[in-house]
C-alpha cells in the first residue's frame, strides 16, 4: 500500500490518472498533455504501474497504458473500514 500512497502523492500522476479514467493512451499521447521530458513521463508511468494503478498493453509499436481502478476500490474500502471501526 506504500507504493500506491506514492504513487497517488503527486499531482502530475493524479493528473495521468484523471485523463487515463477518459480512455486508454500511449505514453507519447500522454506526455503531449504536459510541459516535461518524455523520460519524467515513463517515470511517472512506471511508479503508477509499480503501484498496480495502471498497467499497460502492447498494441502494435505502441505500449498503451490503461487505469486499473480495482486497487483504488481496495483503497476505499480500507479507508471506509478504517472509519467503520471508529
Amino acid at each position: 500500500m506504500n507504493l500506491l500512497f506514492k504513487a497517488l502523492n503527486d499531482e502530475t500522476r493524479r493528473a495521468i490518472l484523471e485523463m487515463l479514467r477518459d480512455r486508454d493512451m500511449n505514453a507519447g499521447e500522454i506526455a503531449d498533455a504536459f510541459d516535461i521530458s518524455k523520460p519524467s513521463i515513463s517515470h511517472h508511468l512506471d511508479i503508477l504501474k509499480q503501484a498496480g494503478v495502471i498497467s499497460s498493453e502492447r498494441r502494435g509499436q505502441f505500449l498503451v497504458y490503461s487505469i486499473n481502478t480495482t486497487i483504488l476500490e481496495d483503497l476505499l474500502q480500507w479507508i471506509m473500514n478504517l472509519k467503520e471501526n471508529k
